[in-house]
C-alpha cells in the first residue's frame, strides 16, 4: 500500500512506513501485474507515465491530476483527484473513456473493471469498456480483481472472495483484513498485527503463514513480494513455503509481474528488475509516488 501524500521529511523510515499505513489511500489495491511489458509510474505532480516494451523504453505522459494508476494487459486506468475513472484500451495513445464518478479506487483484470465509490459500493463490469455495472458489495474499503475471481475487504475488517460469475456467491476468507490480494489461484491477505498469509488452490484451501512485520503484500504468478515494516523488501519463488531473497532496503512500495520486480525507494527513485530474483536494478524513474506493472 502506498500513499501520494507528502510526508514530513525529518520522519525516520519506519515512521514514514508507518504513517503510509494509517494514511488512507485511493490505491490500497494491488500494483501487480500478470506477466505484461507495462510499466505505470504516478509522479508526486500527479502525472502518470505509462512505458510499453523493454525497462529503457520511452515513457509517454497518460494523463494529469492523478491520484491512482492501474495496468492490465493492453488497458490502463486512472483515477482523477476529483473521483472520476476513466479505462482506455489498446495503445498508450488510446482515448480515454469515462467509467464512473465519484470514485475512491479503481481495479482492472482481463477484461472486467472494477469500480469502489465513495459511499463503499463495489461495483464491476465485465466485457467491453461500455459495459454494464453489477453492484457485487456493499461497506467495502478495498476492492481486488483477479481473472474470474473477485476480492473485497469490508470496513469491519472481513475479506471475501467469489469466484465465477459477477452474481457468485461469496466465501469469507479471513477477518481482521487489512489488505487482499489475488493471483490465479492464490489469495493472500495481511492481518492488523502485520501478519501476511497465502493460500493456493480453493477459496477453502488453508493459509500458510508467509511472513511477520509486513505492511505490503503482492502476488504475482508463483511470486509473493512483501515489504517490512523495516523498509526490506522481500520476494519468494515456487511454493508457499520457499526461501525469501532481501530484493532491497529503504522501501515504501514493492510491484510484480512475471519475471519482473519493481520498488519505489523512500526518495521516490523507482527502479524495476528482470529475470531472476538477483537480477541487476534499472532506474525507471525519480519524483515518483507509486508504481504499477501490468
Amino acid at each position: 500500500m502506498t500513499t501520494s501524500k507528502k510526508l514530513p521529511a525529518l520522519l525516520s523510515l519506519p515512521a514514514l512506513l508507518s504513517l503510509a499505513l494509517l494514511t488512507p489511500s485511493p490505491a490500497a489495491a494491488t500494483v501487480s501485474g500478470d506477466g505484461g511489458d507495462r510499466i505505470g509510474v504516478l509522479k508526486a505532480d500527479g502525472q502518470a507515465f505509462v512505458k510499453a516494451g523493454g525497462l529503457s523504453a520511452d515513457w509517454v505522459l497518460e494523463s494529469e491530476d492523478i491520484k491512482q494508476i492501474v495496468l492490465s494487459g493492453d488497458r490502463i486506468g486512472v483515477l482523477k483527484g476529483n473521483g472520476d475513472a476513466y479505462v482506455k484500451e489498446g495503445g498508450l495513445s488510446a482515448e480515454w473513456v469515462l467509467e464512473y464518478d465519484h470514485v475512491k479506487q479503481l481495479a482492472l483484470s482481463g477484461n472486467r473493471i472494477g469500480v469502489l465509490k465513495d459511499n463503499g459500493d463495489a461495483l464491476v463490469k465485465e466485457g467491453g469498456l461500455s459495459a454494464n455495472w453489477v453492484v457485487v458489495n456493499d461497506h467495502v474499503k478495498e476492492l481486488e480483481l483477479s481473472g474470474d475471481r473477485i476480492g473485497v475487504v469490508r470496513g469491519n475488517g472481513e475479506a471475501l472472495v467469489k469466484e465465477g460469475g459477477l452474481s457468485a456467491s461469496w466465501v469469507v476468507e479471513m477477518d481482521n483484513v487489512i489488505d487482499i490480494d489475488l493471483a490465479g489461484k492464490r489469495i493472500g491477505v495481511f492481518k492488523g498485527n502485520g501478519d501476511a498469509l497465502v493460500k493456493e488452490g480453493g477459496l477453502s484451501a488453508e493459509w500458510v503463514v508467509e511472513y511477520h512485520s509486513v505492511i505490503q503484500l503482492e502476488l504475482s504468478g508463483d511470486r509473493i513480494g512483501v515489504l517490512k515494516d523495516n523498509g526490506e523488501a522481500l520476494v519468494k519463488e515456487g511454493g508457499l513455503s520457499a526461501e525469501w531473497v532481501v530484493e532491497n532496503d529503504h522501501t515504501i512500495q514493492i510491484a510484480l509481474s512475471g519475471s519482473r520486480i519493481g520498488i519505489v525507494k523512500g526518495d521516490g527513485n523507482a527502479y524495476v528488475k528482470e529475470g531472476g530474483l538477483s537480477a541487476e536494478w534499472v532506474h525507471e524513474a525519480g519524483n515518483v509516488t507509486e508504481l504499477a506493472l501490468s
